[in-house]
């Protein structure tokens, strides 16, 4: 159930404890990508995984702005503090729990909101109602995972699958040629850059030439299967 288009009805009327709760971010992802490809990805993965799960769960709305000050120098970028972040989604976690979904995974499609994640589901799950878990869904893809870049073949595969008419098919050229092949500046195990504008011209990291709509069938099989594997032992773990 896609709980933005239930009635109140029909979710006072269902027998369910568990939610998912897609989160993503607005911000760049090269010239030929969507401003919304974190917040689009993750709600894809989010409703396969539900579909997936062979019990009732809840699938809340998309939260489409996270932690991206990073991207600041590319034009369309909306970011929020972490400190906001994880306040924002730790207070939705506890209206979910409030209605009786006190078992909630945190669906994330962006890599700047892992730390701020992790931290408020552990805060949430010591001192609250309720019991939350963050998926990051490229974290789940098997060796797939080693090509995450930013733009680049596994979120740009994952959109011509579910949205392809969202990626700018004509700058794919450019995409490629003004990307960086790895994120960050690192010396001595240490990214010397803050801001992505530092190592890319783009905004690009990988070549998203590599991911295909057939590469990005695959990749939602695989993580709305992790996800779905995931919902069944949040469901069924005992809590204190």
């Amino acid at each position: 159930m896609r709980l933005s288009e239930a009635t109140w009805t029909e979710v006072a009327d269902l027998d369910a404890d568990l939610a998912v709760l897609p989160v993503g971010s607005t911000e760049q992802h090269g010239p030929h990508a969507p401003l919304g490809t974190d917040a689009l990805n993750a709600e894809s993965v989010a409703e396969a995984g539900a579909e997936a799960f062979d019990g009732e769960v809840v699938v809340g709305p998309t939260i489409p702005v996270g932690v991206a000050e990073e991207h600041r120098a590319f034009d369309g970028t909306l970011w929020v503090s972490p400190d906001t972040f994880r306040a924002y989604v730790r207070e939705t976690v506890e209206s979910l729990a409030h209605h009786g979904f006190d078992r909630v995974v945190v669906v994330n499609g962006h890599g700047g909101n892992i730390d701020a994640l992790a931290e408020l589901c552990r805060r949430v799950s010591r001192t609250g109602d309720v019991y939350a878990v963050a998926f990051t869904w490229f974290d789940a893809v098997g060796e797939h995972s080693s090509d995450m870049g930013h733009g680049g073949p596994l979120e740009t595969a994952l959109l011509r699958h579910t949205h392809p008419e969202l990626v700018r098919e004509d700058r794919i050229d450019e995409a490629r040629e003004g990307g960086a092949d790895r994120w960050g500046e690192w010396v001595s195990g240490v990214n010397l850059a803050h801001d992505s504008d530092e190592f890319t011209d783009n905004g690009v990291v990988g070549d998203p030439a590599d991911g295909d709509a057939e590469r990005g069938a695959e990749l939602e099989s695989l993580a709305a299967d992790s996800l779905a594997s995931l919902l069944d032992a949040v469901e069924s773990r005992e809590l204190d």
